[in-house]
C-alpha cells in the first residue's frame, strides 16, 4: 500500500518577482501544465493557476521529494528569491488566501476566485484534480465565498487604477467610449482590469514593450488593441479616457499630444509625472494626478486591512478543520490497512480451528459463534493500543510512524496469489467470515478512540 498522497507547491507571484518572470513560470496553459506535471514520476494529481500576477502549481505525490523534485522545472529560469515553496499545510493555506484576495495586488480584489474556478475546471479537464485537491480547491473556494459574503473584504475603491476609473466615470459618459492604458505594469493591469467591468467599447494598451501590453489587453473581455508608446500620438485625439501608470523617469506624454483631443479626461497615476502638467491648460483636457485619488483609496485599504483580520480568522477555522480531516483520513488508511491485515490472518486461523473442531465431533451454531466473537475480540483488543497511537501521530504530524505501519501492515502482503478468473472480486474474496470487512475498522474501535 502506498503511502497516503500529500501536496507540495510553488508560487511565482507579484510583490516577489517581475511580470517577465511569472510569464515564464509553467507552460502557456493551465491544461498544458498539469499535463506536463502528471507525466512525471510519483504524480498523482495536479493543479495549475495563471493570471497576469502569478503562476502557481500544486502536486500530489506519494513522498514529499517526489513533489519537490516535478516541480523543478516549474520556473527554471527565475530567481531563487522569486520562488516560494511550499509544503502540504502550507498549500492549503496558501490556496485559501489566494481564493480569499488576500495575496492580490488589490486586496480582497474578486476576479480571483473566478480565474481559481476556471483553472480548477482546466485541471480537471487535464485529469489532474484527485481526492486530495478536491478537497483542497473546493475548499479554498468555499473559503474565499465566506470570505465575500461575511466580510466587506471586497468592498469600496482600494486601488489607484479603480479609482482613477471611478472619478472619470464621473467626469464623462464612458458608454461605447474609447479608453487608453498607459503602461503594463501593476497599476495598468488593474486600470484595464476595471475598465473591463465598464462600458467603455474598447481598450487601447501602450507599452515601451509591446508583449507586455499584449498580456494585459488579453486579460480583458472587451475589444482591445496594443501599441508602442511611440505611437501614442495617434491613438490619443480618438480616447475619451488615458489613464497613465508607467515607470518613466521623464514624461511620456505632453501637450502635443492632445492637440487634436475633442473631450478626453487624462489621469496621471505614475510617479514621477507621466503626463506633462502643461496639459491641464488646454480646453478639452481634464487632468488629474495621484494626489486627487490617493485619500479615497487609503480610506478603504484602511477599511479592507481590518477586514481582512477577519478574513484570516476565517482561514484559520477552516484550515484546521481540513487539516484535522486530513490526519484522521491518513491515519485511518494506516489503520485500515492493519485491521485488514489482521482480518486476514484471523480468518485463516479461524478456519483451520473449525474444521479441526468439525473433525472432533463438530460445533453447535452458539458454540461456532462463541468461537467466532473470541477471535473477533483478540483482533480489537491486541490492535486497540496501535490503533490509537496511529491517531495520535497523525495529530502530531509524525508520518514517519504511519508509513512504517502502511509497510508493516500491507494488506496485499500475505494475500494468495490471484487465479484467472479472480480479478475484480479481490475485495469479496478477503472478507472475513465474521467481524469487521476488508480494509475496515470495527465500529467498536472507532467509538473507544472517538471518546
Amino acid at each position: 500500500m502506498k503511502e497516503p498522497g500529500a501536496i507540495t507547491g510553488v508560487s511565482v507571484a507579484h510583490g516577489a518577482a517581475t511580470i517577465d518572470e511569472i510569464e515564464s513560470a509553467g507552460g502557456e496553459s493551465v491544461r498544458g501544465t498539469v499535463s506536463d506535471l502528471l507525466a512525471r514520476d510519483g504524480v498523482e494529481e495536479a493543479f495549475a493557476v495563471r493570471t497576469c500576477n502569478r503562476a502557481e502549481a500544486y502536486v500530489v505525490t506519494d513522498r514529499t521529494t517526489e513533489g519537490r523534485e516535478a516541480l523543478e522545472s516549474f520556473a527554471p529560469s527565475v530567481r531563487g528569491a522569486a520562488v516560494r515553496r511550499l509544503d502540504h499545510e502550507g498549500s492549503l493555506e496558501h490556496l485559501m488566501r489566494v481564493a480569499s484576495g488576500l495575496e492580490s495586488l488589490v486586496l480582497g480584489e474578486d476576479q480571483i476566485i473566478g480565474q481559481m474556478r476556471e483553472a480548477y475546471e482546466e485541471s480537471r479537464s487535464a485529469g489532474g484534480i484527485g481526492p486530495v485537491l478536491e478537497d483542497a480547491v473546493t475548499k479554498a473556494l468555499h473559503v474565499g465565498e465566506r470570505a465575500r459574503t461575511e466580510t466587506a473584504i471586497n468592498e469600496g475603491v482600494v486601488s489607484l487604477g479603480s479609482a482613477a476609473v471611478r472619478l472619470a466615470a464621473g467626469e464623462i459618459d464612458l458608454t461605447d467610449g474609447t479608453a487608453v492604458v498607459v503602461g503594463a505594469g501593476e497599476m495598468g493591469t488593474l486600470a484595464a482590469r476595471t475598465l473591463d467591468d465598464t462600458a467603455v467599447s474598447e481598450i487601447v494598451v501602450a507599452n515601451r514593450t509591446v508583449p507586455n501590453a499584449a498580456f494585459v489587453a488579453e486579460e480583458v473581455d472587451t475589444e482591445s488593441s496594443v501599441v508602442h508608446l511611440s505611437d501614442l500620438p495617434a491613438v490619443v485625439p480618438e480616447a475619451d479616457l488615458v489613464i497613465t501608470a508607467t515607470g518613466s523617469p521623464e514624461p511620456v506624454l505632453d501637450p502635443t499630444a492632445f492637440t487634436d483631443a475633442d473631450r478626453v479626461v487624462c489621469i496621471d497615476i505614475a510617479q514621477p509625472r507621466d503626463v506633462d502638467p502643461e496639459t491641464g491648460d488646454l480646453s478639452g483636457v481634464s487632468l488629474y494626478d495621484i494626489d486627487a485619488l490617493e485619500d479615497v483609496t487609503r480610506r478603504t485599504r484602511e477599511r479592507r486591512e481590518t477586514e481582512a483580520r477577519e478574513v484570516e480568522s476565517i482561514i484559520d477555522e477552516e484550515l484546521d478543520r481540513i487539516l484535522r480531516s486530513y490526519k484522521r483520513k491518513r491515519a485511518d488508511d494506516a489503520i485500515s490497512a492493519m485491521y485488514a491485515g489482521a482480518d486476514r490472518v484471523k480468518a485463516r486461523e479461524l478456519d483451520r480451528a473449525l474444521t479441526k473442531l468439525d473433525a472432533q465431533g463438530g460445533l453447535t451454531d452458539e458454540q461456532r459463534e462463541t468461537v467466532e466473537a473470541m477471535a473477533d475480540a483478540l483482533v480489537g483488543q491486541l490492535l486497540a493500543a496501535p490503533t490509537r497511537s496511529l491517531r495520535d501521530a497523525a495529530g502530531e504530524d509524525d508520518w514517519e510512524t504511519i508509513r512504517t505501519a502502511l509497510e508493516l501492515f500491507d494488506p496485499e502482503f500475505d494475500a494468495p496469489p490471484e487465479t484467472p478468473g479472480e480479478r475484480g472480486s479481490a475485495d469479496d474474496a478477503s472478507k472475513a467470515p465474521s467481524g469487521a470487512p476488508f480494509g475496515a475498522i470495527p465500529d467498536s474501535a472507532t467509538e473507544e478512540l472517538d471518546d
